[in-house]
């Protein structure tokens, strides 16, 4: 299924793993990305995809339906100011891509079981680099959106449409909160398990991985819906 100016999620497993210890610059700066980050976030996917291929998982083991298709998405959602990146210093430990719109040929009824009236923040391409794995920051990056969606746009939601036969993903995000909230109608769409959590249940961390936004890139997510 091809949505030609849509994005869709394909997040990565986000099992826990023991990784080196290592110095970590604590918050860690999130800003939105640029079209010259391009190269930046396809070293994270690709990164995480030769790492997924080691696991029980044919997630990202194609660039789907294809490479062209999945660059320009990547592109789309740069030029579109959606996709944010977080810096540890200069190396970048985690990226996410936001919108308010969703995808309807993904998030539809009655497959979606979910209200889809109610005002909702949907998370792409969230991805934590294998140097910054097992930290909580791919959970902290996601309450962070949650939490900035409720703030600035009254969002009840954040979901997430995960890759079908990742099972273990699929725990990891009914372990942090998440429902499950059917599927995508279209059984050949590869991410087609549908979740979603409440940003009334999301607190703040006690220990934050993240700082505030840079300001000079900073756009609230009523302007992301005028965007």
């Amino acid at each position: 299924m091809s949505t030609p100016g849509a994005d869709h999620a394909v997040p990565v497993s986000f099992r826990t793993r023991r990784v080196p210890p290592r110095t970590v610059t604590l918050p860690m700066r999130i800003a939105l990305a640029a079209t010259e980050d391009f190269g930046t976030v396809l070293g994270l996917i690709d990164e995480a995809a030769a790492w997924l291929r080691t696991r029980d998982t044919n997630q990202w083991a194609n660039p789907w339906p294809d490479r062209e298709a999945r660059d320009a998405r990547v592109r789309r959602g740069l030029a579109g100011e959606k996709t944010w990146i977080v810096w540890d210093g200069d190396i970048a430990a985690a990226t996410v891509t936001l919108t308010p719109r969703l995808n309807p040929k993904v998030w539809s009824r009655p497959a979606c079981t979910c209200d889809l009236s109610e005002r909702a923040i949907y998370a792409h391409r969230l991805i934590t680099a294998r140097s910054h794995a097992g930290r909580g920051l791919g959970a902290q990056l996601i309450d962070w959106a949650g939490l900035r969606a409720r703030s600035d746009y009254g969002a009840r939601w954040i979901r997430i449409d995960v890759w079908s036969t990742n099972t273990a993903l699929h725990r990891y995000y009914l372990s942090t909160g998440f429902e499950a909230c059917g599927t995508c109608a279209d059984g050949a769409y590869p991410s087609g398990r549908l979740f979603q959590k409440r940003t009334a249940r999301i607190e703040a961390a006690d220990t934050p991985l993240l700082g505030q936004p840079s300001p000079a890139r900073v756009r609230s997510a009523q302007e992301l819906v005028l965007a």
